[in-house]
């Protein structure tokens, strides 16, 4: 088991290379042109699996946002924003709550599933050290196609949350599957943590995209990126770490790994707190694990949107991001 402390650099990893896109484009244009770039395989009845916040949580992809991009994207036409209940007593740990705090977050103007409201589904994990099989909303295998659409921040227990926190969290059940992840027979309620914790978040999110196969793709957003994740609401601790912009993949582990790498290539001042937050709950060891189980791949090229499509790399992408300051809604 590798070191979920070790950051691994780029011309020390392996294997092949998978395409990921960017655009400095923090917006719904933005993240249309990235989604642009990787939604061939989105056909048929479509789930868009993205974080809907605590009430009047300030740093979630926002809702005005994906209205505009649900309204000009033609593969979106009739989708389904899909949730699950949370493990934790708060705004969302059960349906009539959840759907309140929908309401509130502006999460209303298409039809959000709720996937664990009927009950559960069992979807097997092949390859696994911890699972053979994960408990999802039993909603999630009425979908074809699956967009990934994550806020890229930091997390409190997982040290970041990218597209593989999203779905390997955001899409198992909220009394089993999410138990299950986070909890120890017999321990606490978050007993399980640093390497156990990210593999068993992995193997969840296996069983997700190899049920959606060719009929998933990834938008990761690096905006508003607090060390807190989205679960926090308005308890999340401050931004510090500049906005970056938009990145897309077919490849969970390469978008995810790209996004850590730009979070590393910054200077040292402006990703102190995040790189702090990734090293200390052992993160690193999400992106290696997904490598491990065959789910893509940690190296890539890097596909500048802005310019052209020329190949570019992380400290190129970062050396113009400005101190944060919060994009409003």
């Amino acid at each position: 088991m590798s070191d979920g402390r070790k950051y691994i650099p780029y011309e020390e990893r392996t294997g092949n290379e998978s395409i990921v896109y960017f655009t400095r484009d923090i917006s719904p244009e933005g993240i249309l042109k990235a989604y642009r770039k990787v939604n061939e395989g989105i056909v048929g009845r479509v789930a868009v699996k993205l974080h809907t916040g605590e009430q009047y949580g300030p740093n979630i992809v926002p809702s005005a946002w994906v209205k505009e991009v649900f309204e000009k994207e033609p593969t979106l036409e009739g989708a389904t924003i899909v949730e699950t209940n949370t493990y934790y007593e708060g705004d969302r740990d059960t349906t009539e709550k959840h759907r309140k705090t929908l309401k509130v977050n502006g999460w209303d103007f298409c039809p959000v599933d709720i996937m664990d409201e009927d009950g559960t589904v069992l979807l097997p994990v092949e390859g696994g050290n911890w699972f053979t099989e994960m408990s999802h909303g039993a909603n999630m295998v009425n979908y074809d196609s699956m967009f990934v659409l994550t806020h890229f921040k930091g997390h409190t227990m997982g040290g970041f949350g990218g597209s593989n926190k999203n779905i390997g969290i955001g899409c198992a059940d909220g009394k089993i599957g999410k138990k299950w992840i986070h909890s120890h027979v017999g321990g606490g309620q978050w007993s399980v943590a640093e390497e156990e914790l990210m593999e068993k978040i992995t193997e969840s999110t296996k069983a997700t995209i190899d049920f959606f196969k060719d009929h998933i793709c990834y938008v990761n957003v690096m905006r508003n990126m607090s060390v807190s994740c989205d679960c926090e609401g308005t308890a999340a601790e401050p931004v510090v770490t500049p906005n970056v912009g938009i990145l897309a993949s077919l490849d969970v582990c390469a978008i995810d790994t790209a996004c850590v790498d730009l979070i590393y290539a910054m200077n040292d001042k402006d990703h102190k707190a995040m790189v702090e937050r990734i090293e200390t709950r052992h993160g690193h060891r999400q992106l290696e694990y997904m490598k491990e189980l065959g789910m893509g791949n940690s190296k890539y090229i890097l596909i500048d949107l802005d310019n052209d499509e020329v190949r570019i790399y992380p400290k190129d992408a970062v050396k113009d991001v400005k101190p944060f300051k919060l994009i409003k809604k």
